[in-house]
């Protein structure tokens, strides 16, 4: 098929090059304005832009960008041998790009539906869980205010690992095998049996309008706590184990 007017990446026409195409004898500013009139939409319809380039006089212009459908409905009000032809060029540029993109059988629709809305449920469950722990640690503020969460020395699971040697992910896997804490998305959580211990302090960091973070550290009375744990399963701080090799 010949290319009678280009359609852009965005299968977008341009306004002027369509004007030209029908050799409309008006103003190409008085013709798209009365076009205007058969209830075009902005942004639905035809989108505009100020032109780069300036026409004869310096005066800036705007130009217009067609849907295909819009194109057609114009060449069609024109009722000439140019627009009848233009328009059937139109017809066969849809049929074209909707053999490309054919659309979505209602099964296809409902699967994208579907997977929509667990993602949307999996994002609630998992601020759902940020917020249970953010309120289980608040809980033993009136009991532990003194002795814990004024304690300035919040230490990362990294930093604690660092006691026997490991990494992070040694640590919190080994807490997980001992039932303390659990993993949902790519964030780790206590039980709630543990959560309202005063073990940990958490922080909620926003990323945007629809994604945050939260951050975890562990105080001084967790780190005792998983120097307890690890102590029962026979796991003990490098300085013990050279203490007893010694």
């Amino acid at each position: 098929m010949n290319e009678l007017i280009k359609i852009n990446e965005e299968n977008k026409v341009d306004g002027r090059e369509l004007h030209d195409f029908l050799q409309i004898e008006t103003p190409f500013k008085k013709w798209i304005d009365r076009m205007m009139e058969y209830g075009f939409t902005e942004g639905v319809d035809f989108w505009t832009k100020m032109s780069e380039t300036y026409p004869q006089g310096g005066r800036p212009a705007t130009e217009y960008f067609l849907t295909i459908s819009m194109a057609k409905e114009i060449c069609m009000i024109q009722r000439n041998e140019r627009g009848k032809q233009a328009r059937l060029y139109f017809i066969e540029c849809e049929k074209r790009l909707k053999a490309l993109n054919p659309p979505l059988s209602l099964e296809e629709q409902m699967a994208r539906g579907l997977l929509a809305a667990q993602k949307m449920l999996d994002q609630t469950k998992l601020e759902l869980t940020q917020a249970k722990q953010l309120v289980h640690e608040l809980q033993p503020k009136a009991t532990y205010y003194d002795l814990v969460l004024q304690n300035k020395s919040l230490l990362s699971v990294t930093k604690i690992a660092k006691d026997y040697g490991k990494s992070a992910i040694w640590l919190n896997t080994k807490l997980h095998e001992y039932g303390i804490q659990f993993k949902q998305g790519d964030q780790w959580f206590l039980y709630q049996r543990y959560a309202q211990n005063g073990y940990t302090q958490s922080d909620t960091h926003v990323i945007d309008d629809t994604h945050s973070r939260m951050n975890t550290k562990w105080t001084q009375k967790g780190r005792l706590f998983i120097y307890d744990t690890l102590k029962s399963h026979g796991i003990l701080p490098l300085i013990e184990q050279d203490s007893k090799s010694a």
